[in-house]
């Protein structure tokens, strides 16, 4: 299977051996992996803030990039929930606009909306892709560590990712997953909305750690490094001692790495 890995801004920036464990993780699994050069943000910041315009112009290189793949990979479910979610509510929108004039100019096709439903439907959050599409929960993976985990909102509400996450901690060898008391709770990163709401965010983010902590875990794992980062920080203010991780670096590691 040719799998495209799309990095997202975050990881790229600041995260990369995410990445890498991904391009890992899969490979071990069988998986032709490959990065596309090109790729460059997705438009989500920009949509979500209101630069639509720039924002479409973003989601056409995407779809251009990522086209002809039998699946593209994220470690982040708020990306691949911004492609799979939004870009077909752009395409919607834009037939009401410019684009429904070019479309029928074009006798009633619009590339735009063509390449979303092709693409689209073939990006996956690397939980969804790994029990959905390659039939695996157990991943040949080596963790001996105390570990809870957060279901991201874009993961949980977006893209339903449902208890795959956590299917596949439960079947890493010498990992105990404990329950994380209000989990489904936000953690107050929403993006720019920790940004625009500073105070409310930083109250939300230290109700999660408390939670956090009174799991006595060692390592808080989420599918999202941007929300890894935000409660990462404040983890880290308060001195708990709990690391954190990205789902994809767990299911990377094997007991070659210890």
């Amino acid at each position: 299977m040719r799998v495209a890995l799309f990095i997202t801004c975050v990881n790229d920036t600041l995260f990369p051996d995410t990445g890498k464990a991904v391009v890992t993780l899969l490979r071990r699994l069988g998986c032709e992996v490959e990065f596309p050069m090109a790729q460059t943000c997705c438009g989500q910041m920009h949509v979500n803030t209101g630069y639509r315009d720039e924002g479409v112009r973003l989601a056409r290189h995407f779809l251009d990039v990522f086209q002809g793949y039998d699946a593209v990979v994220a470690p982040s479910g708020s990306c691949a929930a911004m492609v799979r979610e939004q870009y077909p509510k752009l395409a919607a929108g834009m037939g009401a606009t410019r684009a429904g004039a070019f479309a029928s100019a074009h006798g009633g096709h619009s590339p735009f909306a063509e390449a979303v439903a092709e693409v689209a439907p073939k990006v996956y959050d690397l939980s969804e892709f790994l029990v959905d599409v390659l039939d695996r929960t157990d991943v040949g993976a080596y963790f001996p560590h105390r570990v809870t985990y957060h279901p991201t909102c874009h993961s949980l509400r977006g893209l339903r990712v449902g208890d795959r996450p956590t299917r596949l901690l439960q079947n890493v060898r010498g990992l105990e997953l404990t329950p994380l008391p209000g989990a489904e709770e936000c953690c107050g990163f929403g993006g720019t909305f920790s940004v625009k709401n500073a105070a409310v965010s930083a109250a939300m983010c230290s109700d999660k750690v408390g939670n956090i902590i009174s799991t006595g875990a060692e390592v808080l794992c989420a599918a999202d490094n941007s929300c890894l980062m935000h409660i990462g920080g404040t983890l880290g203010r308060q001195r708990s001692g709990v690391r954190v991780m990205h789902l994809a670096e767990i299911l990377a590691r094997t007991e070659a790495d210890r």
